[in-house]
């Protein structure tokens, strides 16, 4: 299943718009602006709406990138 299917807005636009607003704290109409500087017009309302349904997926994707290294190693090694 495809969960960009039928948006209006290209799947790439999506996710930089969410990746931007989880990462940096942009607020909806600053990143608003900028996506308006780069040509795409799109409502604040409709960003929030995208981080509301895709930043969970997301989060939840890539959740094994943000985890301890220390957790992929079950034993430690003291210096001796």
């Amino acid at each position: 299943m495809n969960p960009f299917k039928g948006r209006h807005f290209q799947r790439d636009i999506i996710l930089w718009a969410v990746r931007w607003y989880c990462k940096y704290g942009i607020s909806y109409r600053e990143l608003q602006e900028m996506l308006a500087e780069r040509g795409v017009n799109v409502d604040h309302s409709t960003i929030y709406r995208w981080v509301q349904r895709y930043a969970p997926e997301m989060e939840k994707r890539l959740r094994w990138y943000w985890r301890n290294p220390s957790d992929l190693c079950p034993w430690h090694m003291d210096e001796t």
